[in-house]
C-alpha cells in the first residue's frame, strides 16, 4: 500500500456502493490515504472481499451490509460504522446507484421508483443519517456521486438523468445549509466509466461512448475516485457546492 497521506490519516470515511466499481476504487483510495474506511453495500460477499483486500494491503477497512433504500438498514449501518470506528464519521461518500439504458416510453412505474430510490432518495437519506454529529463537531465532508447524465441528459436514461440532476441540486442546496458548520458538500459527475454496470451495456453503445469522448476511452473507476478524494482532502478546504465532471471532455458546459 502507498504511504498514507498525512492530511487524511486517522480520519473515518464511509463509502456506499463499495463492493465494486467506483465505490470499491474509492474505498481503496481512502484506505491508501490513511483513513479508516467503512464499506457499505448490499452485496455482502463482494463487500467482505473488498474490505479484506484492503486490510491485506495494510489499510483499515470494515464491511457493513447496507441497503441504501431501506431506512432501518441505514440506521443499523450508521450505528455500526460509529461503533467500529470508535468515533464519529468525518467523510460521507455516496456512490451507490443503478440504471439501465431503455427508452423512456418503455419504462414502467416500478422502474422509475427503483431508479429514483437508488439514485436520489438514497443519498439524501445517507446524508441525513450522518449529518447531526458533523454539525455538533463543526466539521465534515460530503461527496455525492451523480452523473454527467444529470448535467446534460443521456439518451435512454431519462429518469436516471432526472434523479442524478436531483443529486446535483440537492448537493448545492445542502452545501448552503451546512457551510456555517464547516461542512462541505460537493458532487462528482462521472462520464461513461468502465464498471460492472457498464459491462452490461451492449458493446456498440460502449464503443459509441468512446468515440464521442475527446480522450477516446471510458473512464477508469480509479480516476473517479481521485476526484472524490480531492473533495475530501485539505486541497478542497474552501470548496463547497461544486460539481466536477470527470468525463474525458465528453461534457463541457458552464
Amino acid at each position: 500500500m502507498d504511504k498514507p497521506l498525512s492530511s487524511l490519516s486517522g480520519q473515518i470515511a464511509i463509502v456506499t456502493g463499495a463492493a465494486s466499481g467506483i465505490g470499491r476504487a474509492t474505498a481503496a483510495a481512502f484506505a491508501a490515504a490513511g483513513t479508516h474506511v467503512l464499506l457499505g453495500d448490499i452485496a455482502e460477499a463482494a463487500g467482505e472481499a473488498a474490505a479484506a483486500e484492503l486490510r491485506a494491503a495494510g489499510g483499515r477497512a470494515d464491511f457493513i451490509r447496507l441497503d441504501v433504500t431501506d431506512a432501518d438498514s441505514i440506521a443499523r449501518f450508521r450505528d455500526a460504522a460509529t461503533q467500529r470506528a470508535g468515533a464519529a464519521v468525518d467523510i460521507v461518500v455516496n456512490v451507490a446507484g443503478w440504471g439501465r439504458v431503455e427508452p423512456f416510453v418503455q419504462n414502467t412505474p416500478e422502474f422509475w421508483r427503483k431508479v429514483v430510490d437508488l439514485n436520489l432518495m438514497a443519498p439524501i437519506a445517507i446524508c441525513r443519517a450522518f449529518l447531526d454529529p458533523m454539525i455538533e463537531r463543526g466539521s465534515g465532508r460530503i461527496v455525492n456521486v451523480a452523473s454527467d447524465a444529470g448535467r446534460v441528459g443521456s439518451l435512454g436514461e431519462t429518469v436516471y438523468a432526472g434523479a442524478k440532476g436531483g443529486v446535483i441540486a440537492f448537493t448545492k442546496s445542502l452545501a448552503r445549509e451546512v457551510a456555517r458548520y464547516n461542512i462541505s458538500a460537493n458532487c462528482v459527475c462521472p462520464g461513461p466509466t468502465d464498471t460492472p454496470l457498464m459491462a452490461a451495456v451492449p458493446d456498440k453503445i460502449k464503443d459509441a461512448f468512446s468515440r464521442v469522448t475527446p480522450m477516446r476511452r471510458l473512464a477508469k473507476p480509479e480516476e473517479i475516485a481521485d476526484a472524490i478524494l480531492f473533495f475530501a482532502g485539505p486541497q478542497a478546504n474552501f470548496v463547497t457546492g461544486q460539481v466536477l465532471s470527470v468525463s474525458g471532455g465528453l461534457t463541457m458546459v458552464g
